[in-house]
C-alpha cells in the first residue's frame, strides 16, 4: 500500500560551516533501511571529513557546486549533473563556490552513522 511521507525529517549534518539534510526516506523519517533519500542544502565553503561508507551514494545537483574529492582525484559536479560513488569507496564531499550547492542524496542502503566510516 502506497504510504505518503507528509514531510521531511532535518538531520544533524557532519562537517563546517552547518548545512541542512533533510531526510523525507531513510532510517530516521520512514524506517526504511534499504534506501535513502535526502536534500542537502550546503553553504559556500562547507566541507565534511572523508568517509568511506558500506553504502553506494548517488548524487544530483539542482544548484550550485559540489566537489567531490575521492582516491581518483577531485571531480565538480555542476547544476543539472550527477555522480555515483561506490559503496567502500573513500570519498569527501566540499562546497567550495561561493553560491554553495543544493543535491539530492541517495544511498542504498540507507544512510547510517555507523556504516558512514568517517575519518577523525
Amino acid at each position: 500500500m502506497p504510504r505518503l511521507i507528509l514531510q521531511p525529517t532535518r538531520i544533524a549534518a557532519a562537517g563546517q560551516p552547518p548545512k541542512i539534510i533533510e531526510e523525507f526516506i531513510g532510517r530516521v523519517n520512514s524506517a526504511s533501511a534499504e534506501i535513502s533519500i535526502a536534500r542537502m542544502q550546503s553553504p559556500a565553503g562547507w566541507s565534511e571529513p572523508a568517509q568511506r561508507p558500506d553504502f553506494a551514494e548517488y548524487t544530483v545537483v539542482l544548484r550550485g557546486e559540489l566537489a567531490v574529492e575521492t582516491d581518483g582525484g577531485l571531480v565538480r559536479v555542476a547544476a543539472g549533473q550527477a555522480i555515483v560513488v561506490a559503496a567502500g569507496e573513500r570519498v569527501r564531499y566540499l562546497t567550495p563556490g561561493p553560491e554553495g550547492a543544493e543535491y539530492i542524496a541517495v544511498c542504498v542502503p540507507a544512510f547510517s552513522h555507523d556504516t558512514v566510516h568517517r575519518e577523525a
